[in-house]
């Protein structure tokens, strides 16, 4: 279970339910006269001295839309800590797919069930926005494992992705040069049957995506990342961020990545000179960083439970649906 971070100032604890229901979610609107009155936001509330995180969403989705939620159908999403300078809160946000009942505004305030995809982010305030990031992403983040050539990168990805399911998915190719890339990118991303709802990352510097616009977003390694100060591509791109300590993450936080891998988790063959962090820096590190996190390395379908337990989307890796045949470096 997530639990609020140490600080030194007053933090505000709130639990937060995104609540599914036939693909789309529940949202509310805060009354004009709250904080951030007026814009859009996930229902839930203040977790009361004492009191579970479970029973206190449970408890605020009754108060407030009615909905009976039963506490074991909620699983955690994301924790985000957000400074708004009057005050701090740490929304420590559940999800759930079931719930009796249909909702209604029993504090006056408008309240509707909406597709993810329609979700705006200014129409919310500024902490709530890596939680429409979080209902958007897979828990699994699927890369791209080592093969000699283009001919054999795309006959692995053809039998692999339909196979294993995964719709996010980063085509990282170390041994191909930047000639030989662009050109596994042009052919891996043109429609055909194995490919379909497979949402595409690129690898590398923001001139992959130039060549490539009709893509899902790009994927920094932490060296080329440091070299920028600013985001450096546009809001309609997602921008990953590989990171591996406390600092990194602060510099992805400045760039507004949409989302980090954080690790290694754990020691693993693609990165065997690098320190594995171990679980309680991970949950750690994910505790201060208010934006979706997948642990990285070493890692497969039995951690999942581990990661999403720390406040992670989820794990992203190779191993654990592309057959590894060769040791890759990201550092």
């Amino acid at each position: 279970m997530s639990t609020a971070p140490v600080s030194a100032a007053p933090v505000i604890h709130v639990a937060v339910g995104v609540i599914r229901r036939g693909g789309r979610v529940l949202i509310a609107r805060r009354p004009d006269h709250l904080h951030q009155g007026g814009l859009l936001e996930f229902p839930g509330g203040k977790v009361e001295p004492g009191e579970a995180v479970r029973d206190a969403l449970v408890r605020e989705i009754r108060e407030e839309t009615g909905l009976t939620l039963p506490g074991s159908a909620l699983t955690p999403l994301i924790g985000i800590r957000h400074d708004y300078g009057d005050k701090t809160v740490f929304l420590d946000v559940w999800e759930a797919t079931g719930c009796e009942g249909e909702p209604e505004g029993r504090e006056g305030q408008m309240i509707e069930w909406r597709n993810p995809l329609d979700l705006v982010d200014e129409d919310f305030p500024a902490a709530n926005r890596p939680i429409i990031r979080a209902l958007r992403l897979p828990r699994r983040y699927a890369i791209t494992g080592a093969a000699a050539n283009v001919d054999q990168y795309l006959q692995k990805l053809q039998k692999a992705l339909p196979n294993s399911g995964q719709s996010l998915c980063l085509l990282r190719a170390p041994e191909l040069d930047q000639h030989q890339y662009r050109e596994l990118v042009a052919q891996s991303i043109r429609p055909a049957d194995w490919n379909r709802g497979v949402q595409w990352m690129l690898h590398g510097s923001i001139s992959n995506i130039q060549e490539f616009p009709e893509v899902t977003g790009l994927h920094m390694p932490w060296r080329e990342a440091c070299l920028h100060s600013a985001r450096p591509i546009d809001a309609r791109y997602l921008l990953a961020i590989s990171c591996h300590n406390a600092d990194e993450v602060q510099h992805a936080l400045r760039l507004r990545a949409d989302f980090i891998t954080l690790g290694p988790v754990k020691p693993t063959g693609s990165h065997p000179d690098a320190p594995a962090m171990g679980f309680d820096e991970f949950r750690a590190l994910v505790s201060q960083a208010p934006l979706v996190t997948y642990g990285l390395g070493g890692l497969n379908s039995d951690d999942e439970h581990e990661m999403v337990a720390s406040g992670a989307q989820g794990f992203a890796g190779i191993s654990f649906w592309w057959p590894r045949t060769g040791v890759l470096n990201d550092q």
